[in-house]
């Protein structure tokens, strides 16, 4: 996979800190399908450094995260949450999505000032390891979701928060790095021939950034979407089939706009109501034709 990958965004601030081998958390923050956890996972690839990632959810507390009793085999055994595991294994932790957290979260601030943590269940103490350190991905800052785009995001308690010592805010990444990652997808895919195909998937979602960054519309076509259209290419062999099923999701509105959009970049790609009429019409014809064939 790391052969595979395009650097960009923050992806060497990120190495560099793995690097130090310094307990520093860092705060990663941007919109949604724009490479942010991808990033984590090959920066410690790169640097094959262990790496454990927990995806948080409102319903994510204290037991999900430090440890619990379990019942195995008829007996009741304690097991180590994922935290405590990263932290003696001087491993890297990612805490996924961490802006969907309730106040169960608070459970983690010693963890995050790198003093350890007690689990009071079983009377133990827990220091981290050398290289343990904690990275959180968020598509907001904590500070919950203004224009109601993410659902479910809380606001996280400033003072967890101030345990982060930097923020990085990741943007999509620019048109010319875009066109490479696609290039990489459709390679791993065995597809040679694809024309211009990702030159105008990457134009066509530049476009529309533009035009949700201006208040134009209200949803945006992200990287990761554009590596779901490839992947459907590949599987249908068609660019409309593949651009339609890949932006169902949309109200039908945004699936107008954003096809209607993509025609604009791709004279291959039409969409009209005319165009459909003279289907219909010549199957008519045809089938009218099949029965009176005098």
């Amino acid at each position: 996979k790391v052969g595979n990958y395009v650097k960009f965004g923050h992806y060497n601030d990120v190495k560099t800190i793995k690097k130090s081998g310094q307990f520093y958390p860092v705060f990663i923050t941007g919109l949604s399908g724009n490479g942010k956890t991808f990033m984590v996972e090959q920066a410690c690839a790169k640097a094959k450094r262990e790496y454990f990632r927990v995806n948080i959810t409102v319903e994510t507390d204290e037991d999900d995260l430090l440890g619990h009793y379990a019942l195995i085999d008829g007996n009741t055994v304690w097991q180590d949450g994922p935290v405590v595991k990263a932290m003696e294994r001087g491993a890297i932790l990612l805490l996924d999505e961490i802006d969907l957290a309730s106040s169960k979260i608070m459970c983690l601030q010693p963890v995050l000032e790198g003093k350890g943590v007690y689990l009071k269940k079983v009377n133990r103490f827990v220091s981290p390891s050398v290289g343990f350190n904690v990275l959180a991905t968020a598509n907001t800052k904590g500070k919950g979701s203004e224009d109601g785009r993410f659902i479910g995001t809380n606001i996280l308690n400033e003072a967890f928060l101030e345990r982060f010592p930097i923020t990085v805010e990741q943007e999509y990444p620019s048109m010319s790095v875009e066109r490479k990652i696609l290039d990489k997808v459709f390679a791993s895919l065995d597809i040679t021939e694809y024309g211009d195909f990702a030159e105008k998937l990457v134009t066509w979602a530049d476009i529309i950034r533009k035009t949700f960054y201006e208040g134009g519309i209200d949803e945006i076509i992200a990287t990761r979407r554009l590596v779901h259209i490839v992947n459907a290419y590949a599987i249908f062999g068609d660019r409309k089939k593949a651009i339609e099923m890949c932006i169902a999701r949309f109200d039908e509105d945004t699936k107008t706009s954003f096809l209607d959009l993509y025609s604009k970049c791709d004279s291959e790609v039409v969409v009209t109501e005319e165009s459909t009429e003279t289907v219909e019409e010549t199957s008519t014809e045809e089938t009218e034709d099949n029965l009176n064939p005098f």
